[in-house]
Formats: structure tokens, C-alpha cells, sequence
């Protein structure tokens, strides 16, 4: 028999009733910049800071520390925080560790109690809405959690510790994932049985509709939650995700790890889902500051708008708790923060994971899984400044106008080495270019458009003024393998940025012979790299 929540059906639905009145949509989302948050990693109810912690266990993170360290994320500009799930798991040790991550599912109807009480959560809500951010909720439906030893042909379940789902019926038979490129293998097929088998929950069965439906209901209503990430959604019926979306009330991302274009965007063009992580241009970002071409990012981007129906609510991301750290193949942090310029400026919803910010270098899990208060949750950390400085530049300009999240141009310049953009409506636009030469990078003029003839402009991350000129180009001063980020004088008036400016020079650089030498590059215009994507579409 399926146990009893906590609260009556009735109460439910009037609290729920109440919830999805005023619930969060894809406009509200749209403007959001998000800060994703593994509780367990992130700070300590007492607040301590060392360091023993061991990554595959727990850690001790809880909703009370994060609770008490908004500060340091608002202090960013976020405007929501997206956190690990919140329902209880299965406990004990094994082979791959703990459940300190929030993903291994065996009752949906109780709070993990390693993160705090319900009154906790309830709190972080309130709190975050006090600040007028949002919060998003990490979900897993694709499967339950159960130990498995490995020393058996097939997991042996016991179902009935499953809630709701507590009988096999609710569940496919077992069979391993092994074609990755069959829908029907990796949709009605158990993940990675290693240690933890994931009983593959059967989102075809009505029943199963209806009850996870009416939990995620009750979830969104008791805890007053702005929207959802679906954890595998790609692993899920297709069916099934509109109407769970639906039964929820609120804005959701699915998890769609593809980057292949039409597999990721017909969840948006089939009606499955509203929005998803943008690994479309995740995986370019990978290589592109690691030898690659940025023709290769700007490609990727261009497909997506083509193939997706709305970019914009595409989460904009370079790092996340399932892949490896930026850093971790990178290392220069001249060419993270202009890794981080793209997605804070990109079309999309940005999206950035604790400890990008202070430059963590973990590889694959759980070493990218590192606890927060190792960095003394240091403010000063070049990332961190460049986070609050560009997220406080976004945030004024949405104020300035609405429009500026609902548009999404073609690049302005292409080349190899350069991506530039420019992003919202004349008057309010922000015209951001990044670089992949890293901070050796030469000293060089670049000429970048996007503005209007006689606009005085500022780079808001040096604080320099320059004009445009007839044609409305602007000359970059480019050196150090450092990202620029222009925004209209006239507009920066009560951004809090920039209060003193002065004029933009030249970066002296020397030849080999020690003489002083200057170059100018004109990169493609958005015209000339639709020819250039035509052409190699084409070709191929």
C-alpha cells in the first residue's frame, strides 16, 4: 500500500491551488541568472571551513549554512539559486560512495534529513523570495535508488521501500543501458547498475503519471518552488514529460545531454519540455578555449537558433556537477573569465556552478564536487568580481528593457581566435567580445560594431570610454588575452558601474626588434559567417 503523506489530499490541493496562481513562468525565468548550488558542498550549518571531507561521502552541507551564505551569492548578482534534491535517499555506503549528491531517490514524500528539517527548507524559500530570487529545484524521475553488490546477474530490489512507487509494477524489467542511440534502450533501461542499482521507473504507466504528478504538486506548493531541473530527462518517456512539466505548475528544465542539434531541440519544437541546459554549445565551449576555433562556437549557436524554438530559456553554462572544471583542462584564468563573459552574456538563462567563481579545477566526479568553504568563500577571487561586475551589467539592462532577454542576434565578428555579440535592443545593448589567446595574448586594435554613429561607449571592465565612429564601429584595444564588454554611456546612469571612466588608449606592444607595433583585425560580420556555415554545410 502506498503510504500516507503527510498532509491531507484536500489541504494539498488548496495549498497547491494558492502556489500555481502566482507560480513562475518561462517569461519570469527568462531574466533570472542562476547560481547552482550541491548542498552538501556548500557551507556548514556551524559555518566551519576546513577541510576534511572526504568526496564520496557527505560532507555536512545543509540548507541552514546555505541559508546563512546567501549573501556571498547575491553579492554575484544572482537572481536564483538552483539546488540538489531535496527528497530522501537511500542510505549507507557503497562502491561509488554516498547519497551526499541527492540523487538516489527511495522515498519522494520525506526530506533528506543530511540537509536540514522541512521548516529549513521552507526557510531557504522565504528567504531567497525576500531577496526576490528565485528558487530551483532539482528532481529525479527516471529512476529509484537501491545497493546493489555486484555479485548477482541482476540487482535484487526491494520495491516496497519505494514511495510512491512501491511495487515492481511501476517499474521496467531489468536490462542495462547499452545503445546509447536507441530511444527505447536508454529510455525503458536501468543506468550505470554499479554499486547503486537505478530501478528505471515506467513513465508510461498512467498510474505512474498520476502519482508522481500529484507529488511534484504537493513538492512546488509546500516549499513555494520557482521551477525545476529534471534530472536525465533524455532517459524519460517522452510522453510523460509535458505532463509532469504541467502537473507541476511552474518553469522546467530537462537534462538532455546531447549535442547533437535535433536530438536536444525537439523537446522544444515537440512540446516536451520548456527549456534545457544548453549542451549545444557546452561542448564547443570545452574546445574552443583550448585550441579550437571559435567558428566552431558560433556554428553551434547558430544551429541552435535554427533547430530550437526559443534559445533564450536555454540555460547558458561551461560547468555543472557532472562534468569535469573548466580549469581542470584549462588552467589560465584569463581564458575562464572569458569563458565566464560568454555564458553571463550569452542568450540564454546563465547558469553557474559553485566554485566555478573561485576557479576549482576538479576533473570527473566526484573530484568536481569540491566543498565550497575550502575557498574561505573569497570575494576578492578574480572570477567572483567579474561574476558580480557582468551580472550587475545584465540585471541594468534588463531593468532599462524588457526586450533585452527576448532577443537573440547573429554573431557580429568571427574569426578563429574571436567571438563578439551584441545582445538587446539599441539604446540598452551590450556588445561583448572573447578571445581564446589566453593571457599571453598580444596587444592589437580590433574593430567591433553595434552602435550608432557619435555613441560615446564604456568597457565596463576597465572603465574607458570610446566613440563610435560613421559606421558605427567602435575600436576594441584588445591585449592580454582579456574579454571586452561595451555598454552605452548615456544607459550606465544609475548601474552603479563605472562611476569614473577615462579614455581608451592603445596597449603598447613590442615587435622582435623591440620597435613599438600595433595590428588591426576586421574578424567575419555575421553576414560572412552565415556564408561561411553555409558553405561548410554544403561541403559536408
Amino acid at each position: 500500500m502506498v503510504r500516507i503523506p503527510s498532509f491531507t489530499l484536500a489541504s494539498a490541493t488548496l495549498a497547491t491551488l494558492a502556489t500555481l496562481t502566482n507560480a513562475a513562468d518561462l517569461a519570469d525565468w527568462r531574466s533570472k541568472s542562476i547560481y547552482q548550488v550541491m548542498v552538501d558542498r556548500f557551507a556548514r550549518t556551524d559555518g566551519s571551513t576546513d577541510a576534511s571531507c572526504v568526496l564520496y561521502e557527505f560532507c555536512n552541507g545543509t540548507w541552514a549554512g546555505l541559508i546563512n551564505k546567501l549573501d556571498y551569492i547575491q553579492g554575484m548578482g544572482f537572481t536564483a539559486v538552483q539546488i540538489s534534491p531535496v527528497v530522501k535517499n537511500m542510505e549507507g555506503n557503497t562502491a561509488v560512495g554516498e547519497a551526499y549528491h541527492g540523487y538516489w531517490t527511495v522515498d519522494d514524500y520525506a526530506i533528506n534529513a543530511h540537509f536540514g528539517t522541512e521548516a529549513e527548507l521552507k526557510q531557504l524559500s522565504d528567504e531567497l523570495h525576500k531577496r526576490d530570487m528565485f528558487l530551483m529545484v532539482d528532481v529525479v524521475v527516471n529512476n529509484f535508488a537501491a545497493p546493489y553488490n555486484n555479485t548477482t546477474p541482476e540487482p535484487v530490489v526491494d520495491y516496497s521501500k519505494f514511495n510512491p512507487l512501491n511495487d515492481e509494477k511501476y517499474f521496467h524489467k531489468y536490462c542495462n543501458v547499452t545503445e546509447w542511440d536507441n530511444s527505447t534502450n536508454y529510455q525503458d533501461c536501468w543506468l550505470y547498475p554499479y554499486g547503486v542499482a537505478l530501478a528505471d521507473v515506467d513513465t508510461e504507466s498512467d498510474k505512474v503519471v498520476s502519482m508522481l504528478g500529484d507529488w511534484v504538486k504537493e513538492l512546488v506548493s509546500n516549499y513555494s518552488i520557482d521551477g525545476l531541473r529534471i534530472d536525465a530527462a533524455k532517459h524519460v518517456n517522452d510522453a510523460f514529460l509535458p505532463k509532469f512539466v504541467q502537473a507541476s505548475g511552474v518553469f522546467a528544465w530537462g537534462e538532455i545531454l546531447t549535442g547533437v542539434t535535433d536530438d536536444m531541440c525537439r523537446y522544444q519544437t515537440m512540446g516536451l519540455l520548456p527549456g534545457m541546459p544548453n549542451y549545444l554549445e557546452y561542448y564547443p565551449l570545452t574546445t574552443v578555449f583550448n585550441g579550437g576555433s571559435m567558428v566552431d562556437l558560433a556554428t553551434a549557436k547558430t544551429n541552435g537558433q535554427q533547430g530550437c524554438n526559443d534559445t533564450t530559456v536555454l540555460g547558458s553554462f561551461v560547468e555543472n556537477h557532472d562534468m569535469p572544471r573548466f580549469a581542470a583542462a584549462v588552467e589560465d584564468i584569463t581564458l575562464a573569465k572569458n569563458a565566464m563573459t560568454y555564458i553571463l552574456l550569452n542568450d540564454g538563462i546563465p547558469t553557474v556552478y559553485q566554485g566555478q567563481e573561485q576557479h576549482f579545477s576538479g576533473n570527473s566526479t566526484p573530484f568536481n564536487r569540491e566543498a565550497l568553504w575550502t575557498s574561505n568563500y573569497n570575494t576578492s577571487a578574480p572570477l567572483y568580481n567579474l561574476t558580480a561586475t557582468l551580472n550587475k551589467l545584465r540585471n541594468h539592462a534588463i531593468k532599462l528593457s524588457a526586450d533585452y532577454v527576448k532577443l537573440s542576434d547573429p554573431p557580429l565578428f568571427v574569426d578563429v581566435n574571436h567571438f563578439c555579440m551584441k545582445k538587446g535592443p539599441t539604446g540598452s545593448q551590450i556588445v561583448f567580445c572573447v578571445n581564446n589567446q589566453a593571457s599571453g595574448g598580444a596587444s592589437y586594435e580590433m574593430s567591433i560594431g553595434g552602435f550608432t554613429t557619435g555613441e560615446e561607449v564604456v568597457e565596463v571592465l576597465s572603465c574607458t570610454t570610446t566613440t563610435a565612429q560613421g559606421n558605427g564601429n567602435i575600436t576594441a584595444y584588445m591585449g592580454a588575452g582579456e574579454p571586452k564588454v561595451y555598454f552605452p554611456a548615456k544607459a550606465l546612469a544609475d548601474s552603479g558601474l563605472c562611476p569614473t571612466t577615462q579614455e581608451a588608449k592603445p596597449i603598447a606592444s613590442s615587435d622582435s626588434d623591440g620597435k613599438s607595433a600595433a595590428s588591426t583585425i576586421t574578424g567575419l560580420s555575421s553576414l560572412a559567417f552565415a556564408a561561411v556555415v553555409g558553405l561548410a554545410v554544403t561541403l559536408l
